[in-house]
């Protein structure tokens, strides 16, 4: 519920005061926070900079309660990883200004010479002390886009064991003089039992039997994805009209970025992702490089499964980008081809996510006779 707004005169600021800001916290203690898995280690520097204490302390709810429970409001800098979702909540609970930083943009960090908890803690309070944006702060999801995700990469987890498991069989039978046929995934326990060498389906049975276990767990979290799609996220809806895009990459890419409005152009969608390629401009030189692999992994693969399937369906501006681009020839030059789509696919789900249009294949040539 919103509070109603309180209305003040205003405070005449007198010679030598400082103007109050939102969200001010330039005259709070400052502490850097190295999480670790079982213990971390802290270092917190007073408002002159000066450190005031430095110690470690258990990985726990309780633990850390009780180092920060009582303590005046504080300014925390830690770094992203696997604990900091809850303790980044826990020490917001206790009104404490909270700064997740991520590593990737830290080369003080991430390439220091003298490389401890400790030093990395106080890294992280200085930097916190003189320019948050030093740190690249980053904003966790919230509470159920994450437990959407825990289920979508919980299926991820079973496919790849799955793929680990059936590349075991194959490899297994052609060590052994045999080659197993090509064969759909979701079949391949089925299909291949009587094609299996007498002598090996007594070692290679169970495996088939794990597959077999693991493609139906797998149709049941494709069953809650088409869920979460039709009931949670039915935006996921204007998003799945592209060609190749289906209920698992539209709720993904939703749960992954969240909210809609992150961006001022949708443009900068493909950056985010990853999928963008890496800068290194000096003087007159300017190499193509690869793409940054930023941002999340998973969702960036989906969008290249997408994108092959977009090269291989039916017309559509995309498809006809790709080509254009695949018939440059040069090395690589088909595998290049297939990022852009992926980028240009990242760019035009989150168009459509915003503007909610309906989704026309070939835009190009609808608009031709209205140009002419």
């Amino acid at each position: 519920m919103r509070r109603p707004a309180v209305t003040q005169s205003p405070k005449v600021l007198q010679k030598g005061d400082r103007p109050a800001m939102k969200n001010d916290t330039t005259e709070l203690r400052t502490m850097g926070l190295d999480l670790g898995d079982k213990e971390s280690t802290y270092v917190v520097l007073d408002r002159d900079g000066v450190v005031e204490a430095e110690g470690k302390v258990a990985t726990t709810a309780p633990a850390l309660r009780k180092l920060l429970g009582k303590r005046e409001r504080t300014v925390v800098a830690l770094e992203v990883g696997t604990h900091s979702p809850w303790v980044s909540v826990l020490l917001k609970e206790m009104k404490h200004h909270v700064i997740v930083a991520n590593p990737r943009q830290i080369p003080l960090i991430t390439r220091s010479q003298r490389k401890t908890d400790r030093t990395d803690a106080e890294t992280l309070a200085r930097l916190a002390r003189v320019d948050a944006a030093l740190l690249a702060p980053i904003t966790h999801r919230g509470q159920r886009a994450q437990e959407g995700r825990a289920l979508i990469l919980a299926r991820a987890h079973v496919v790849a064991a799955r793929t680990a498991l059936v590349n075991h069989i194959r490899g297994t039978v052609k060590a052994h003089g045999g080659r197993l046929p090509q064969c759909d995934a979701d079949a391949f326990a089925m299909r291949m039992w009587e094609r299996i060498p007498e002598r090996l389906q007594a070692s290679l049975g169970p495996l088939l039997e794990l597959v077999r276990q693991h493609t139906l767990l797998i149709k049941a979290y494709d069953g809650e994805v088409n869920r979460l799609a039709e009931k949670e996220y039915p935006e996921s809806g204007v998003l799945r009209q592209v060609h190749g895009v289906g209920a698992l990459t539209a709720v993904t890419y939703i749960l992954t970025l969240e909210e809609k409005g992150r961006f001022k152009k949708s443009r900068q969608a493909g950056a985010y992702l990853g999928l963008a390629p890496r800068q290194q401009a000096s003087g007159e030189q300017n190499p193509q490089l690869g793409i940054t692999h930023a941002g999340d992994r998973y969702l960036r693969t989906l969008l290249v499964e997408c994108a092959h399937r977009v090269m291989r369906g039916t017309d559509c501006d995309l498809r006809r980008f790709g080509e254009r681009l695949t018939a440059r020839g040069g090395k690589n030059q088909k595998k290049r081809a297939i990022i852009a789509v992926a980028r240009k696919l990242a760019v035009l789900l989150h168009h459509l996510w915003v503007s909610g249009e309906v989704y026309e294949p070939l835009r190009s040539e609808s608009s031709a006779p209205m140009a002419a």
